[in-house]
């Protein structure tokens, strides 16, 4: 591995995780613009296995949150 490339991958594990999209963008704009094609397809994840199931608790929240905040004021 050359100096500059662990340089590079030092730098990556600084950055804080919520950031890597945009330096993984930035990469990809850098592949595009040098004609580079290996870029992998992301893998889809279907997001409705995140969903829960609507509750009676959970249909209530606002209301809830509502009176919180009314009953804390003076």
């Amino acid at each position: 591995m050359t100096a500059i490339r662990q340089e590079a991958i030092e730098m990556l594990e600084r950055v804080p995780e919520d950031k890597l999209s945009f330096v993984m963008q930035i990469m990809q704009g850098i592949n595009g613009l040098l004609g580079v094609s290996d870029i992998k397809d992301k893998e889809t994840i279907d997001l409705k296995q995140f969903v829960m199931a609507p509750t009676e608790r959970g249909q209530n929240a606002d209301k809830y949150v509502r009176e919180l905040r009314d009953n804390d004021r003076f």
